[in-house]
């Protein structure tokens, strides 16, 4: 039995050096390891053998942080912050998941301040998966906001929120926290509309304040290499960790099969992990130290870290570890063109470097040429005519400073100061129109002219409005059968030489106040999300 002196020392904790402080300095190559909750509470088999698992890992020096998930897969689990508080007790460093899917933003501001509380500093902002399943049917999604805005709202959490004041009382500056905020990009897609808005979306989560982050996982070493190139082309300048998620054969099948969203097995990889796993032992050798050679890869890169994810035992991440540190200085280069797997016709920005079968520094020039006047011209042909003329009433109308818009204030505010009947009337007749040209839901503070003339309340899962999330297959929505409305606003925004600015504004939040109002009315009258962001020019 454990003396009460030997208890008392076993519980004082020792603590890693910070997250923060290992990737600013970026002085040593990192291993945080990812952790999925149960379901339950924490006396529940399943939640102990987790936090069995995670205490083993949080003695272990080499690994730099635990990575704990909020509600993966779409389904109801233990909170990331019940598991935390233990580990964090123990000097072990914790990243927070915080997603969009089951809080609103107030939810969400409330549960920052918690996190701060209770200590915890490292927090992963994310958009989340759309639910699949819940208590009596299938709970229904939230997306008040998305990653971006998430990311926005702790970084204005940091500098010292400012809570407007009630009725005459005046606003109050909270005192800031210290969140160390990261995020997540997935380049692993096929098509350029689905590639190059995940770049759009990573420049705008560093812009609004995203310190560190995370590649999504994939099996293609060309893809993490263009990356970390691309990241540095643009100034990019935030440490990234290269995820490496262990497989078997079970979890390759599911991959390969596009059940979870941004994970892609391909046929070539699913044919190479069903193989392996018809070995006695069920492929583990092979799938550690592939696992192992992806660390190396990422290491050669010169990401920051590896972020192992798999349901591994703290033996089998030490086993992975180990095996990359015994690799040749130069070994990975080897590795890098064994563990490519791509598709045919898949899109890369730069072209590919003969000699490694990486990255060059070289942009395509397939892309290049598709940004030609000549290719332009093509594009726009191609380009739906309700588009069109959805660009052209914009600019005659709905620009600030235009004479059109001038018309549309005044008559507004005549229409606002009228009986209640006629603004009725002017309402119903606007919701008509959009309802046919754009499906509209009604939301009061239009994202139309933000998504190409696309409805991200009616036509997109999560209600992106800041770029789209990393849950698309070819081109498809992860929920439903639909093409993604991001990969169709770049096609459109491409063909008029505007797809790189299409994420060039500030960062918009939906005003859920306006819901079941007249967006024309509110965008005249200086109420929308547009409203916040410019000075308008003052009739003559």
């Amino acid at each position: 039995m454990m003396s009460a002196a030997s208890a008392n020392s076993a519980a004082v904790p020792w603590h890693k050096r910070s997250l923060r402080e290992l990737l600013e300095k970026g002085d040593e190559f990192i291993a945080v390891v990812e952790l999925v909750t149960s379901r339950g509470t924490m006396t529940e088999r399943n939640s102990v053998k987790v936090l069995d698992r995670a205490r083993q890992l949080a003695e272990n020096p080499r690994i730099a942080a635990l990575s704990i998930t909020d509600n993966p897969g779409g389904n109801a689990m233990l909170s990331a912050d019940t598991l935390g508080t233990d580990l964090i007790a123990r000097g072990q460093e914790v990243i927070i998941h915080l997603s969009c899917k089951d809080w609103n933003r107030n939810a969400l501001q409330s549960r920052a301040w918690g996190l701060a509380s209770s200590g915890f500093e490292n927090v992963l902002a994310l958009t989340g998966d759309a639910p699949i399943a819940g208590h009596e049917g299938q709970a229904a999604s939230v997306f008040d906001i998305d990653s971006v805005a998430l990311t926005d709202m702790l970084t204005h959490m940091n500098r010292g929120l400012e809570v407007p004041g009630r009725g005459k009382q005046p606003s109050t500056v909270m005192q800031r926290t210290n969140f160390f905020i990261g995020g997540v990009v997935n380049n692993f897609k096929l098509y350029e509309r689905e590639v190059m808005p995940q770049y759009f979306k990573l420049a705008k989560k560093v812009d609004v304040g995203a310190q560190f982050i995370i590649n999504q996982l994939g099996y293609d070493a060309r893809k993490q290499d263009e990356l970390i190139k691309y990241m540095r082309l643009k100034g990019l300048d935030v440490p990234i960790l290269g995820n490496v998620f262990v497989l078997n054969g079970t979890v390759a099948r599911i991959f390969h099969s596009g059940r979870i969203p941004g994970c892609l097995v391909t046929d070539e990889l699913l044919e190479l992990a069903q193989q392996h796993a018809k070995s006695e032992d069920k492929g583990k050798s092979f799938f550690l130290e592939f696992a192992a050679k992806q660390v190396a890869i990422v290491r050669g890169l010169g990401y920051s870290g590896a972020y192992l994810g798999g349901h591994l035992s703290h033996p089998e991440i030490v086993r992975v570890l180990e095996t990359a540190d015994s690799f040749g200085e130069n070994d990975w280069r080897d590795f890098a063109k064994e563990i490519c797997f791509g598709r045919p016709d898949e899109f890369h920005f730069f072209e590919p470097d003969p000699d490694t079968g990486l990255s060059s520094t070289t942009i395509s020039k397939a892309y290049q040429d598709s940004k030609t006047p000549e290719a332009l011209r093509r594009a726009r042909s191609r380009v739906p005519l309700g588009y069109k003329f959805s660009r052209m009433v914009h600019d005659k109308v709905f620009v600030p400073g235009s004479s059109g818009f001038k018309t549309g204030r005044r008559t507004y505010e005549r229409i606002d100061k009228t009986s209640p009947g006629l603004k009725r009337t002017a309402f119903r007749v606007e919701h008509a129109l959009k309802v046919l040209q754009f499906e509209c839901l009604d939301c009061g503070d239009c994202s139309l002219p933000d998504v190409a003339y696309l409805c991200p309340e009616s036509q997109c899962a999560k209600n992106q409005r800041n770029g789209p999330c990393g849950g698309t297959h070819d081109g498809q929505c992860e929920v439903g059968e639909k093409q993604c409305i991001w990969a169709l606003a770049y096609d459109r925004l491409k063909a008029y030489g505007e797809e790189e600015q299409m994420l060039d504004r500030p960062v918009i939040y939906k005003d859920g106040a306006l819901k079941g109002t007249s967006a024309w009315g509110n965008t005249f009258l200086s109420r929308d999300h547009f409203a916040k962001h410019q000075q308008e020019p003052k009739d003559q």
